[in-house]
């Protein structure tokens, strides 16, 4: 049980600390996406307004799918075995998610809210299939 809830947190931290990383990446080779980046996270912060890039946001959806699978691999990693931490690390993500969706409303369409959200728990779930604890 302990394995579990470690190999939980252990995929909610990695899915986040993944996707910070990919962003700054992205943004130091990418400059036009650092730029929309922090243009996004004023508006959130200060209220304002900010008009969302198609492109901009397809790369989120690229990176976001590819992290969510490794998250959902990390937590059964730790936990050893591939159903339960997995499942349970993609709740927290969809939660997350929903979060994330509710204060970005007004900002983003709403077809991105929904597959980013949507998205998050099958991944992660995908991604502790694909491991072999054996």
């Amino acid at each position: 049980m302990v394995r579990i809830i470690l190999g939980v947190i252990g995929g909610f931290i990695g899915w986040m600390m993944l996707f910070i990383g990919i962003e700054k990446i992205i943004s130091a080779l990418w400059p036009a996406f650092g730029v929309n980046q922090k243009a996004f996270e004023e508006a959130i912060k200060n209220g304002g307004q900010f008009t969302a890039d198609t492109t901009m946001l397809l790369t989120q959806l690229v990176f976001g799918t590819i992290v969510s699978v490794m998250a959902g691999a990390i937590a059964a990693l730790i936990a050893g075995e591939t159903s339960k931490a997995p499942l349970f690390a993609g709740i927290l993500l969809l939660l997350m998610g929903i979060a994330k969706a509710a204060m970005s409303w007004q900002y983003v369409p709403v077809w991105y809210h929904v597959v980013f959200t949507a998205m998050l728990l099958p991944l992660a779930f995908l991604g502790g299939r694909l491991i072999n604890n054996n």
